[in-house]
């Protein structure tokens, strides 16, 4: 019999389908992986914004969790929206005992609208309790900043912004460049088991099809660890993936907003 190679997404419902637990399903399932999900919260969003969140009860989300993994297994887990501190807390707790190591945190804080999507109260527990468990962080400059207590402004600080926050936090760190302005970007990775730096250029691509893109990537990013590749070569990949998801759905016109990327664009 096969098998297939197997990832929990554990993130917030976007109603609108380009971000959150519909975006995780739809990259894991292109990348060849089999999507499982514990959904956090309810958003009631589209392509102009978050409108409203409504949590889900913290025993429904550990249960959630353990019925996939004492079950199906997993062979990686994405990490996205947790909302508030008893969230972080309760992921951790779930999580801790399995000793997964093929765990991808994306710090979702604020969505691409400016809408705040994470309490400040648990901004703290992220970082002591759940960074500690995870292989790899995806923050973009705006989470890097909050997470590192400092601006960020220019491409050349990108790389030891990267390193310090994986320093600090015992982790490896995929840094996103796509907030800043100019037309050449490169993302960075930290790879914190080896300490190396490694550079991900790639041309701004003109397009409003950008909802979803974080998580997405780390999304990609899961599912290739869960095939067993290296960190480094999962991360190329999942760049790679994103970036012709973003080429192709810009070529799309969904809502009167921020539309989603083109996820099967490959198929």
């Amino acid at each position: 019999m096969k098998t297939y190679k197997r990832v929990l997404t554990i993130a917030g419902s976007d109603s609108g389908g380009g971000a959150g637990i519909q975006a995780d399903i739809k990259t894991i399932s292109a990348c060849g992986c089999y999507a499982a999900s514990a959904i956090t919260a309810i958003t009631v969003q589209n392509t102009l914004g978050v409108h409203d969140v409504e949590p889900i009860s913290i025993p429904t989300i550990e249960g959630q969790i353990k019925a996939v993994i004492d079950d199906i297994g997993v062979d990686a887990i994405k990490i996205g929206m947790l909302f508030d501190a008893q969230v972080v807390q309760a992921v951790h707790r779930t999580l801790a005992p399995y000793g997964i190591r093929n765990i991808v945190l994306d710090p979702v804080m604020v969505s691409t609208s400016g809408h705040r999507l994470i309490e400040q109260s648990a901004i703290a527990c992220l970082i002591h309790d759940l960074i500690p468990i995870v292989r790899i962080i995806t923050p973009n400059i705006p989470e890097a900043e909050i997470l590192l207590g400092e601006s960020i402004r220019h491409q050349d600080e990108l790389r030891e912004a990267a390193r310090a926050l994986g320093k600090a936090n015992h982790v490896s760190v995929l840094l996103k460049a796509g907030h800043l302005a100019d037309d050449q970007l490169t993302d960075i990775l930290y790879d914190n088991e080896q300490d190396k730096i490694i550079e991900l250029p790639s041309i701004r691509v003109q397009t409003n099809n950008t909802h979803g893109t974080g998580c997405t990537l780390s999304s990609a990013l899961a599912a290739y660890l869960a095939q067993g590749l290296s960190l480094t070569d999962a991360t190329i990949a999942a760049k790679q993936y994103i970036t012709q998801a973003i080429i192709a759905g810009a070529e799309y016109k969904i809502g009167h907003g921020f539309g989603p990327v083109a996820h099967f664009n490959h198929l």
